[in-house]
């Protein structure tokens, strides 16, 4: 069974596309092609069993292991150096990516305090989408009772969309809440 938000893009979404940016090639459509979630934490310098407690959350909410992220440069006055863990992610494509985006939308971003849309100025020029998160709780998959401590994270939605204007439009039409 494909997923909601797969079915919604193939059936609806592509052909709005497609008629509004006057796209004759369907292939040339602006589509998804990966989300990435990140999540730093400078906190596993001096802890770092929080990395573990991180790779265990973000596996959970991804449906997918994540890698550790190492530390590219020495700094001295973070007292961080070369080659040290610093950080998770996980890059989702095909179902999975679908899957997550459906509960991002429809689950995770309603259950945020005071949420009254996402940001529409967070493109980066070449139609990909980043979304700040500062609590991880908002997941449903997450046992609040288990988590020793909020965690923010990063969510990067990559479209092989030209410009930020389509990219927009893919992720409006696929029910991004964007704020007014």
């Amino acid at each position: 069974m494909a997923a909601r938000l797969k079915e919604l893009y193939m059936t609806e979404v592509r052909k709005k596309l497609q008629d509004e940016f006057q796209i004759k090639n369907p292939m040339a459509v602006p589509k998804i092609e990966k989300v990435v979630l990140n999540m730093g934490m400078g906190e596993a310098i001096s802890n770092a069993k929080i990395l573990d407690a991180a790779v265990d959350e973000l596996t959970t909410i991804a449906g997918q292991k994540p890698v550790i992220t190492k530390a590219k440069k020495s700094i001295a006055s973070f007292k961080l150096r070369e080659g040290q863990a610093i950080g998770t992610m996980v890059t989702l494509r095909g179902e999975k990516m679908y899957e997550f985006l459906d509960r991002l939308l429809n689950l995770a971003l309603p259950r945020v305090r005071d949420f009254r849309g996402v940001a529409t100025k967070a493109f980066d020029g070449r139609g990909n989408y980043t979304l700040g998160i500062r609590d991880h709780l908002i997941f449903p998959e997450i046992d609040v009772a288990k988590v020793d401590k909020s965690k923010g994270m990063n969510i990067t939605i990559v479209t092989s969309a030209k410009t930020d204007e389509q990219a927009r439009v893919l992720l409006r039409e696929l029910g991004m809440p964007f704020a007014k």
